[in-house]
């Protein structure tokens, strides 16, 4: 078997090398064990029972989920999501949680959901979810998580409302495993009673030297003491010190985004050295500097999906929304932009795809788009 020429660099290689030769020439057929490695740790669907609802403040439950089966979870880094398939009001769809527990425990995983104001998935689950209750899920998936070997071992995470969710998954995990790696939580809540997790971040913040956590609220009441406003450069750097070249994470409300990457920008923090966990298109269509300025975002067009229909949609409403709203069922998971399991093809007509969206080279090239993070901006057909 020839070597590559690089195969020297490498520690053990000849023994890599050998077991190769080995198993070429005993014949053995590695598929199978590879697809039940597979449907362990990265499965297509979960079926889970809602083992407990936990209310963590007056707008935020914590859903913990058990496997149907009885079986452990699949495992997850901390960060990651699952994404979750409902059927509300006669109609499918699905959304993405981070899970809040810690990725030792896998017995259960956690997903802590704040009401979002018309939200349909949210209000459904805090209002109609109890325990008992069936979901159907995703495995694990997402990039959103710590790598040691380019983000280092003294961190920052900015995080707003529930997107405290993967903070504390991450928090968690430094704790329960012992890791020697700091933390810097610098939590932007609107009120001091809806800060969620509030007493166990403050409690770890006392028993644990790497970790740090500061509240920040944006409308404080006569008896809160700490810091107010938003997380403005100057706050953040006055709480967490100079970022440097410190990795900072950044999850929380959709708005939270752009606001957030202009004031790092402030600071000169490299963007190569920010992670975000997109929960959502970062600006409604309109809103978003790109849309182009002679396109009126609540016209309907048409949108007909090749051999199966048509229907009408305002140009603001995501496509996959859309598609969703009109019986049709694309796969889709994060509905960020990032996952392209949501992709369509767009057969004729134009369509706005905002930044968020990870298109590859290929799905320029070929008409492709990633259906969460497009918007029709004249009649369309797309096929998928």
């Amino acid at each position: 078997m020839p070597t590559h020429p690089l195969a020297r660099f490498f520690d053990r290689v000849d023994d890599v090398t050998a077991e190769i030769a080995r198993r070429e020439a005993g014949g053995v057929a590695h598929p199978a064990a590879v697809d039940d490695e597979i449907a362990v740790c990265h499965p297509k669907q979960l079926d889970l029972v809602v083992d407990e609802v936990i209310t963590e403040t007056a707008t935020t439950k914590t859903f913990r989920l058990r496997r149907a089966t009885g079986e452990l979870l699949p495992p997850f880094q901390a960060g990651q999501y699952i994404s979750l398939r409902l059927q509300i009001e006669g109609v499918r769809t699905s959304r993405a949680f981070s899970v809040s527990s810690s990725p030792t425990e896998r017995r259960h995983y956690d997903l802590t959901v704040r009401r979002v104001p018309g939200g349909r998935v949210s209000n459904h689950l805090l209002d109609a979810v109890a325990p008992g209750d069936r979901l159907v899920s995703s495995g694990p998936i997402g990039t959103f998580q710590h790598n040691p070997l380019f983000h280092g071992e003294d961190l920052v995470f900015l995080a707003g409302g529930s997107g405290v969710a993967p903070a504390m998954s991450m928090i968690r995990e430094v704790v329960d495993r012992g890791l020697p790696r700091t933390l810097h939580l610098v939590y932007g809540s609107r009120r001091a009673d809806d800060i969620i997790f509030r007493a166990e971040l403050d409690q770890v913040a006392r028993d644990c030297p790497e970790i740090t956590v500061d509240h920040v609220i944006s409308e404080p009441d006569a008896d809160w003491s700490g810091p107010t406003g938003f997380l403005s450069a100057a706050v953040v750097e006055r709480l967490a010190g100079p970022l440097r070249g410190r990795m900072t994470y950044v999850c929380g409300p959709p708005a939270m985004y752009a606001y957030q990457l202009r004031q790092l920008d402030r600071v000169g923090h490299p963007r190569r050295r920010v992670r975000l966990e997109a929960n959502g298109i970062a600006l409604p269509a309109g809103e978003d500097r790109d849309w182009p300025a002679d396109v009126d975002p609540t016209v309907e067009v048409t949108v007909a999906v090749r051999g199966r229909g048509a229907f009408r949609t305002p140009r603001s409403r995501p496509l996959l929304d859309a598609l969703e709203d009109n019986g049709f069922q694309p796969e889709a998971s994060c509905r960020s932009g990032e996952c392209s399991m949501c992709r369509v093809r767009v057969v004729r007509g134009g369509v706005f795809t905002a930044a968020e969206a990870r298109l590859r080279m290929s799905d320029r090239d070929f008409g492709f788009t990633h259906s969460c993070a497009a918007y029709p901006v004249t009649d369309v057909e797309v096929d998928f």
